[in-house]
């Protein structure tokens, strides 16, 4: 499935601040500026979601496994719109452990007001499987419902990492 923006069509909005209530697999809670001079790679999911399951899930963890991590981090969501008696913390729990998934993932923060959690409304996502791509400086830079091809993906990723940096100097 094609992304439903480019990555130039992205290129100068600001990646959105992540709205999470808890995180597995880190010690701390996450924000992007902990990745701040690496290319993200942010899979959102439901772990009742089929097409996460069969290839959402084991995409992100090839990123994971075949890019430098000090390069480029993998980042898990889980964004539940639905099932959520299903789909709590324990049960993710048990999911992470049973599919061995070793990259920091944050649970999306409900919206008391609206049917999407808040950070999948402000990405502006579909649904799952969702990846999205934000470059070094923090820029939202792609957003794919669906699964794209590994290739694509892996030259997606390979773009970002090549873009030089500008220089900010520190004061």
């Amino acid at each position: 499935m094609a992304a439903d923006r480019t990555m130039n069509q992205l290129a100068s909005r600001p990646a959105p601040e992540w709205r999470t209530g808890q995180w597995f697999n880190s010690d701390r809670p996450l924000a992007l500026a902990d990745f701040r001079g690496r290319v993200v790679a942010l899979h959102a999911f439901q772990m009742l979601c089929p097409g996460c399951v069969a290839n959402g899930i084991p995409q992100a963890q090839r990123i994971a496994r075949l890019f430098d991590p000090a390069r480029v981090a993998v980042v898990g969501l889980h964004t539940v719109f639905e099932h959520h008696e299903a789909m709590g913390p324990a049960a993710l729990a048990a999911f992470i452990r049973e599919y061995r998934l070793t990259f920091p993932i944050g649970v999306d923060l409900q919206d008391a007001n609206g049917p999407l959690p808040y950070t999948m409304a402000a990405y502006g996502m579909k649904g799952t499987p969702t990846l999205v791509l934000i470059d070094q400086q923090g820029r939202l830079r792609k957003r794919s419902f669906g699964v794209e091809d590994d290739m694509r993906v892996g030259a997606d990723i390979a773009t970002l990492l090549a873009e030089e940096i500008p220089y900010e100097p520190r004061i």
